[in-house]
């Protein structure tokens, strides 16, 4: 009786490995286009691997992230980044790092997500206000989430959620965040609304955000930047 429930015991187990290592991995792009000839294709959802025998310590170093980023902008904050693409030694690892420079008096990381990756950031100085809003909740609102953080805090924002950052203090802000992803990707709220291209029709916008059409003009027109 004992072995009869140690054999299915195992054949749960097994089941269950093979269910979990038949899934696709997460993606590390937007979308990818399947092709039947190679020939123009790229290689994604990651890089090419160099081979190990010729890997060097080089490739698992990066420097540069002591240097403060240009905050002179509209939007006051500069990114700094450290993933795939700029660290080699992080393809396939799924973790990367980001410095976040902030004017003092509203230097700010506008609202944007990440689409592949949850982001742990931490004051390394000033004072940050700093917020996520939830997808939609079951009564239909979208709650949101705030905190004012002072040097050595922390604050962890849900993969995929809007979020922002603002700098409430007299001084410059420093933050440094890390995420699950090698290439978690961007999307800034207001670029990607009113500065894409090509651009959405302004009906869309006009009824999306209760705008009247002039003002939606006026906003694609703007030059939108990411920090």
């Amino acid at each position: 009786m004992i072995s009869r429930n140690i054999l299915s015991y195992i054949g749960v187990v097994a089941l269950t490995c093979y269910v979990a290592y038949a899934t696709d991995p997460t993606q590390l792009q937007d979308f990818c286009v399947g092709v039947n000839d190679p020939t123009d294709a790229l290689f994604v959802n990651g890089m090419f691997c160099k081979n190990p025998m010729e890997a060097k310590p080089e490739d698992f170093f990066l420097s540069g992230l002591d240097k403060p980023g240009n905050t002179d902008n509209r939007v006051g904050s500069n990114v700094t980044q450290a993933t795939a693409t700029q660290l080699a030694g992080l393809n396939t690892l799924g973790i990367s790092l980001v410095r976040i420079d902030f004017r003092p008096h509203g230097g700010l990381n506008p609202p944007h997500t990440h689409p592949r990756a949850t982001e742990l950031l931490t004051v390394i100085e000033g004072t940050l206000y700093v917020g996520f809003i939830t997808s939609n909740l079951p009564n239909g609102e979208n709650k949101l989430f705030t905190k004012v953080l002072n040097k050595g805090d922390v604050f962890v924002f849900p993969q995929g959620l809007i979020h922002f950052q603002i700098n409430i203090g007299k001084t410059p802000a420093i933050a440094i965040a890390g995420l699950s992803s090698q290439n978690p990707g961007v999307v800034t709220i207001g670029n990607a609304m009113f500065g894409a291209k090509p651009p959405i029709s302004v009906d869309v916008l006009s009824k999306a955000f209760q705008l009247d059409e002039k003002t939606v003009k006026h906003l694609q027109a703007q030059f939108w930047i990411s920090p």
